[in-house]
């Protein structure tokens, strides 16, 4: 046991995956979480008989979770039911629709279906981008704390291939030539909530490990992930106290000592995990003048990125569609500037449906689906009264699917339903300005200049989550746990596994 206590604040999936490491460690270790359960914004949500994820739905970079699981001296196979999918997702174009499938040969097949005379051209794609992943994902698992570290032999071997200049959409430009497989392979910089046309092209890495490594289903969601995290540190020992907020960071000598409840209860401790949102804690949790670079005004001129509108439906019937399925708008580009640049709604809008009970009937009752909607829209810096619009951007999202999905008369068959929007994730789960992706991604939020695991204003303070370094999504979220428990254990000097070279690690 090591003699340090550390309170890490919120039970989201990076606060969780640092509790089992440190407590695997021999740290002694104190989740505080506001909510009634964990997870955060990989929370459950249960609406009478139907089960949704709250946020994340897609889990790539299986192996990265693996190797977390193995660091405890445990397989995640047994905490932990995982399910490839294939077809990963369906696309949904003006005039075609295209299924993404998981091994290459057939997903070639599918792309000469749709795109004759592109399918040779996936080869190229895997090709060129299995060297630049191997350059770049070592620099997912290093911090970059220092202006040294830029110089690290690591990051100068990757220099080459980080497309610096280029956007994700530029890069997949040379390798497709139809503009909708182009969007194919780009969309999923919605994942950083970001457009591939503004999204730096080193991110080909997300569509890449998508094709070459899978996307898994959990059984029972993703949200699974956070209580196993949980199930393992506390077997480690370490306590998770929910319905526990946090009412600040205790600092003395511009380093902190121990947190304050809403309760007036002080904890003293060693070290601090910060897995609140970025914004919300340099906006809350600290007092006046604590903190500089990041205060509430210095915040508010960051690039934040896109939020999210959210229908959770409980439906009484089922649909022959695939796990999940992906609306473009008719015109996406000017949907996504829409939503980052003039910070408007569109008529013309895209949509993503997981229809999860396809794959895992614990979702809904027999004969009934749990659908999560998810439309990306402006956050709140936009000024849109959502409890004014809600109702009437509802309606549009039921007419796009009735229009161009499978998922036809729904209207008459939801039995409850849930929605969230860019207000509700402010308001009432503590997302700065409703950004659900956290801080953007652009060249000057990344690496040195994103907020540091080891957190550079206040000592003894450590961040993990989407607002750190390496970013947004839930396996860059893992590893920042792992980089900030790293540190920590540097700190005093307690051994810990170091991660894997690229190429040892065991990836199905």
């Amino acid at each position: 046991m090591v003699e340090k206590r550390i309170a890490i604040i919120g039970a989201g999936p990076g606060g969780l995956a640092a509790a089992m490491l440190l407590a695997r460690r021999g740290f002694q270790v104190h989740v505080f979480e506001k909510a009634p359960v964990i997870g955060g914004r990989n929370a459950e949500v249960v609406l009478g008989d139907y089960r949704f994820d709250l946020g994340p739905t897609f889990l790539m970079m299986k192996f990265l979770l693996d190797e977390l699981f193995e660091e405890t001296g445990r397989s995640s196979n047994s905490y932990l039911d995982f399910r490839l999918l294939d077809p990963m997702y369906q696309l949904n174009f003006c005039d075609k629709t295209m299924l993404a499938r998981s091994r290459p040969d057939d997903m070639k097949a599918e792309i000469e279906k749709a795109f004759p005379g592109e399918g040779r051209n996936l080869d190229k794609f895997l090709s060129a981008e299995s060297k630049r992943f191997e350059k770049l994902y070592p620099c997912l698992q290093k911090p970059y704390g220092t202006l040294a570290s830029l110089l690290s032999s690591t990051l100068l071997a990757a220099v080459p291939h980080i497309s610096a200049g280029r956007s994700l959409h530029d890069v997949l430009s040379k390798y497709f030539n139809a503009e909708e497989l182009r969007l194919a392979f780009t969309f999923q910089s919605k994942y950083l909530g970001m457009s591939p046309w503004d999204c730096p092209g080193l991110f080909t890495m997300i569509p890449y490990t998508e094709h070459a490594h899978g996307v898994y289903h959990v059984q029972g969601g993703l949200c699974r992930i956070s209580e196993a995290f949980a199930k393992v540190a506390r077997e480690e020992g370490a306590l998770i106290h929910t319905s526990a907020p946090v009412k600040r960071v205790i600092v003395k000598g511009r380093k902190a000592c121990g947190v304050e409840l809403e309760s007036g209860e002080k904890f003293d401790c060693d070290d601090v995990v910060i897995n609140a949102d970025f914004g919300y804690a340099m906006s809350h949790l600290f007092d006046e003048g604590v903190i500089r670079r990041y205060n509430p005004q210095a915040m508010k001129k960051k690039r934040f990125s896109c939020s999210t509108f959210m229908m959770y439906l409980g439906v009484d019937r089922t649909f022959d569609t695939q796990h999940h399925s992906i609306v473009f708008a008719e015109d996406y580009k000017k949907n996504l500037e829409d939503i980052s640049l003039r910070k408007v709604t569109s008529n013309d809008i895209s949509v993503y449906i997981r229809n999860s009970a396809v794959t895992d009937p614990t979702s809904a009752p027999a004969g009934h689906s749990a659908l999560y909607i998810l439309v990306p829209v402006p956050n709140n810096s936009s000024g849109i009264r959502w409890s004014e619009e809600k109702h009437a951007y509802r309606a549009r999202v039921l007419q796009i699917l009735q229009q161009r999905t499978e998922f036809r008369d729904l209207e008459k068959h939801i039995r409850t339903e849930l929605i969230i929007t860019p207000e509700d994730w402010e308001s009432g789960k503590s997302v700065f300005m409703g950004a659900t992706f956290n801080m953007g991604h652009g060249w000057n939020q990344m690496l040195y200049m994103r907020p540091h695991n080891e957190f550079e204003e206040v000592g003894n303070t450590y961040l993990v989550g989407g607002g750190t370094h390496p970013g947004s999504g839930l396996p860059t979220i893992f590893e920042s746990a792992r980089i900030s428990s790293n540190l920590i254990c540097q700190k005093y000097d307690v051994d810990y596994p170091r991660p894997k070279p690229f190429k040892e690690m065991k990836i199905a």
